[in-house]
């Protein structure tokens, strides 16, 4: 191998963990920004929990496992305009529950009850949600955001793909720039740059403790309609998909491991501003779909969220308010496809298809919980009912 195809090889490979370490904005930007322009969230301590985790999960597994916000505790904070000590008694609530569950060894319990079918079931529901949540935020300008989303898809087939990815974000930047119609999210919806740019600068970051009241308040409102979704694609599923795609490293992806390193941030980072975090089936779908393999992509993207929490001004928030709506939709969108698709839809066996498509459908039409029971019970009735026909044969 000559030197010059040694440094392409190189370039491919940092591209790719470049690109890779910022794949899940989709899913990151649009509830932070929401927290901090319309909560008036301390973007200080939200971007520092973020950036000590992502370093944290760079080492500890030393793959792009990626670092996302808990979803339905940051949407439900932004629609409901809930308190910072709600979110906080909420992230360390979570954080308990986790390692208790990784310690007792009933994390390892669950994640057997859950047969592949089930697992790629609630895959294919969450997936579903994230591209319509893509779909929502690039209705307001189509063009730019079909525009996005077609050259991200086509971009697996090209040479350069792992370019493709920033080049979406730069080229979108300066379209706002320049369009003047700057759009922010609001709880993953619409809001106005004019009011995020108010907002965000004027935060200070602070040290503060839930009241009696919020540690309720949160553990009926924010923890168990969480708790679900966290324990199977933040966990469960995170954990099939990595050993998907990373077979060599089975062993540092269990159950276990993902609900303790999310646990312990949740315990440790919370009292100091940061939001409820974890992991991700997606976020580790749309990282890997860019290129990011190894270790760099998250020490990239921890590097970044620590210098916006010790640089933050004006100037940060108005440059990271430049990042259009309708591109945040298409990386969503891109990530929900990649998580959303398993060859298992096509060549899977009926009664396997049908546990796949029951488990989403109750994941859509009801919640995560509902659907995860649903699939479950189908695999339980169909391994009974192995047993009953052998021993009548």
């Amino acid at each position: 191998m000559t030197c010059k195809t040694t440094f392409l090889k190189k370039c491919d490979q940092f591209s790719g963990e470049f690109s890779g370490a910022f794949a899940d904005l989709g899913t990151f930007l649009p509830l932070v920004l929401g927290l901090i322009a319309l909560n008036h969230f301390s973007p200080q301590g939200i971007f520092m929990g973020f950036g000590v985790f992502a370093l944290f999960t760079a080492f500890y597994y030393r793959r792009p496992i990626p670092v996302q916000p808990m979803k339905v505790i940051a949407a439900l904070v932004i629609a409901q305009g809930l308190t910072p000590g709600m979110l906080q008694a909420s992230g360390m609530m979570m954080g308990v529950i986790l390692l208790i569950l990784a310690f007792s060894g009933a994390i390892n319990w669950m994640a057997k009850q859950l047969s592949p079918a089930v697992s790629i079931g609630i895959q294919l529901a969450i997936g579903i949600q994230l591209m319509w949540m893509g779909a929502q935020m690039m209705s307001q300008t189509w063009l730019l955001g079909l525009g996005a989303f077609t050259l991200l898809f086509c971009s697996r087939f090209l040479p350069l793909r792992y370019l493709a990815m920033p080049l979406v974000i730069i080229i979108g930047m300066l379209w706002q720039y320049h369009s003047g119609s700057l759009l922010t999210p609001e709880s993953a919806l619409l809001s106005t740059q004019a009011s995020m740019q108010s907002t965000m600068h004027s935060q200070q970051w602070s040290l503060s403790w839930p009241t009696l009241s919020e540690w309720s308040s949160a553990a009926v409102l924010l923890v168990l309609p969480q708790l679900a979704l966290t324990l199977t694609n933040a966990v469960i599923a995170t954990s099939a998909m990595a050993k998907e795609k990373f077979p060599g490293d089975r062993e540092k992806f269990t159950p276990k491991r993902l609900a303790t390193s999310s646990g312990l941030a949740n315990l440790l980072l919370t009292p100091f501003g940061a939001t409820a975090m974890c992991h991700g089936a997606g976020g580790l779908a749309v990282q890997h779909h860019f290129g990011a393999r190894g270790i760099w992509a998250p020490v990239i993207f921890g590097s970044s969220c620590l210098l916006i929490a010790f640089s933050w001004g004006e100037n940060v928030a108005w440059l990271l308010g430049l990042i259009p709506l309708a591109i945040l939709g298409s990386l969503l969108s891109i990530a929900g496809l990649q998580l959303a698709w398993s060859k298992r839809l096509l060549d899977g066996k009926p009664f396997c298809i049908l546990v796949i498509l029951s488990t989403a459908a109750i994941c859509l039409l009801l919640n995560t919980a509902a659907g995860l029971a649903v699939g479950v019970i189908l695999e339980m009735g169909r391994r009974h009912w192995r047993i009953f026909s052998d021993l009548k044969s």
